[in-house]
């Protein structure tokens, strides 16, 4: 479920889905030297497993926040074979488009791509 600001990722044990109750948090913060970016918040529970991350995602690349999402989610218990952690297509769209309005970009903006092949090095 969506709302501004946080996604609730919640699954039952199935054939194609582990156990998941998971909370992403997100604020746009800013920062003297970086500028304008994305906090995020993760936790909850993959298979009965609590965890607990923050990282955050400059600017130019929080548009790959499901990415790192699932990294994440996969560092912490999910198996890779159930593909990414934000599955229903229009809730990544309605947090894609929200964080896209909290920044202020717009399509076409420039983007690293060498940062965002390379986790932001």
């Amino acid at each position: 479920m969506f709302e501004p600001g946080h996604l609730h990722l919640h699954a039952l044990p199935g054939l194609d889905q582990q156990a998941l109750d998971i909370n992403l948090y997100y604020e746009i913060r800013h920062d003297a030297e970086k500028g304008a970016y994305v906090h995020f918040t993760m936790d909850g529970s993959i298979d009965g497993n609590a965890f607990r991350e923050e990282f955050d995602m400059p600017k130019d690349q929080a548009f790959n926040f499901a990415s790192d999402a699932t990294r994440i989610a996969q560092k912490h218990g999910l198996h890779p074979r159930f593909g990414p952690i934000v599955r229903i297509h229009k809730e990544y769209d309605a947090m894609f488009e929200d964080i896209r309005v909290k920044l202020g970009t717009h399509p076409g903006d420039p983007v690293d791509l060498d940062k965002v092949l390379h986790g932001g090095e």
